[in-house]
């Protein structure tokens, strides 16, 4: 049995999808069941709840031999630390309790920066409480996912424009959520890996933000600019869109290690990167929802 937490969500979706299509045993946790597709509903188990609840996730993780663990954002959660932990803990205890062999986590490249990393640094305090559980478990590590862009659509539609904190002329990696599923998938359906371990997942190229902007501009068909934000003004704007001062402070300071290359020692020494290049990325994915 294959449990997927947050299967609704913009990576969670995609494995269950691909576990789906393989054809193996899954059982997904589901706060609204209406939300997942309709085969999912037809073809998995459902538990329903959150898997923050100890009571859910125990249910959820009884005779299950793989685990995809994601903790979904909350950008109005008031310590971002315990956002992470308070979910993870509850999953540490069922995992124990339950016998789980393997988990597949998704969590960020950088684990050896060292430095305070915002939203990042809980991750990699995730991956430490469930290492802890002994179980055989895989770090998912990425970089910047390329669906952030998404959240620009209209800015990118209306006025030419996407706006970021990261420093317009400094290389960013980058990754398309299908590819960590890729990934994820193909772990949770093979059961012959064991110990602990990151496999990072990034995707060939390193643009920076101006670099982007150009290919946004060749794909699109249509200047396409690159405005830079300081930290401060970045997380002012979190603010007002309704974010919580502690998730908005998180994404700053996460910001602020990119800049300060937290992905770069783990991205140099990627051996095979992830298939999607943020071109094709732009064709495939961005240019449709521009153009909606």
């Amino acid at each position: 049995m294959i449990v997927v937490t947050a299967p609704t969500g913009q990576i969670g979706h995609q494995v269950l999808d691909r576990v789906l299509d393989a054809g193996r045993p899954v059982r997904v946790i589901a706060r609204d069941p209406s939300r997942l597709p309709a085969r999912a509903r037809d073809r998995a188990e459902v538990v329903r709840g959150s898997h923050q609840d100890p009571d859910v996730v125990a249910e959820a993780f009884a005779g299950a031999d793989s685990l995809l663990w994601l903790v979904p954002p909350n950008p109005h959660a008031d310590d971002i630390d315990e956002h992470y932990l308070g979910f993870t803990r509850a999953a540490c205890e069922a995992v124990r309790a339950q016998g789980v062999e393997r988990v597949v986590g998704v969590t960020s490249l950088g684990r050896a920066y060292g430095g305070h990393a915002g939203l990042l640094s809980p991750a990699f305090a995730m991956d430490s409480l469930i290492e802890g559980t002994g179980v055989h478990y895989r770090a998912l590590a990425m970089p910047y996912f390329m669906e952030n862009l998404l959240h620009q659509v209209e800015a990118i539609r209306s006025q030419g424009v996407f706006f970021t904190a990261n420093s317009a002329g400094r290389p960013l990696a980058t990754v398309a959520t299908r590819d960590i599923a890729a990934v994820a998938a193909e772990l949770l359906l093979d059961g012959s890996w064991s110990g602990q371990g990151a496999v990072p997942v990034a995707g060939p190229d390193e643009l920076t933000p101006d670099g982007m902007a150009e290919v946004l501009s060749e794909v699109l068909e249509r200047p396409v600019r690159c405005q830079e934000l300081s930290l401060d003004a970045y997380r002012m704007a979190m603010t007002r869109r309704g974010m919580s001062g502690a998730w908005a402070r998180g994404l700053a300071d996460m910001v602020a290690a990119q800049n300060d290359g937290i992905y770069d020692a783990e991205r140099r020494t990627l051996v095979t990167p992830a298939p999607t290049g943020f071109r094709q990325w732009c064709h495939d994915v961005l240019r449709p929802a521009v153009l909606a």
